[in-house]
């Protein structure tokens, strides 16, 4: 005799994988910002290339430092904004766990959002270090592995919207 599944696990496993990508982009971020901080002084710089250096700089703003200064609001606000982003995620990698570029991108996003929140509810600041430059255009802002994997994600977004769109 056959038995029929009351609840269907489809959605369910098919969000595993995504989830399992986010925690590995969670798990190098911070495991990058831990080893940063055990070997640089605030403010500390290593050269590496001619166009790109180590530093530890702390950021108690959004993306360029935007809000960098406003009063230690602001991380709460980033806080909330960052984790109401996450359960928003969570429901969309669910509901479309099968387009494999859409939750890839959700995923890194996903991945890197956390990341930049576990710094804040930690330090109340993100931990950045990679530092690029170039000469006469000056130091980009420093950025960290979650801010790589969101601006990543938001590019495999566009991508995947603009297939969409051609087909």
């Amino acid at each position: 005799m056959a038995t029929k599944k009351i609840f269907p696990t489809k959605s369910s496993s098919s969000l595993t994988p995504w989830l399992g990508i986010a925690f590995i982009i969670i798990l190098l971020d911070q495991l990058s910002k831990i080893t940063i901080t055990r070997m640089f002084q605030l403010g500390e710089e290593k050269f590496v290339t001619s166009f790109f250096n180590l530093v530890l700089a702390y950021n108690k703003g959004a993306a360029f430092s935007f809000l960098q200064h406003s009063g230690g609001w602001q991380r709460y606000f980033f806080t909330a904004i960052g984790l109401a982003a996450a359960v928003y995620i969570v429901v969309l990698l669910k509901k479309h766990g099968g387009q494999r570029m859409f939750s890839w991108a959700l995923s890194l996003i996903l991945g890197g959002a956390l990341g930049n929140v576990i710094d804040r509810l930690m330090y109340g600041h993100v931990v950045d270090f990679l530092d690029f430059h170039w000469d006469g255009l000056g130091h980009f802002p420093a950025f960290n592995l979650a801010d790589s994997a969101i601006c990543l994600g938001a590019a495999l977004f566009i991508l995947d919207e603009l297939r969409r769109v051609n087909k």
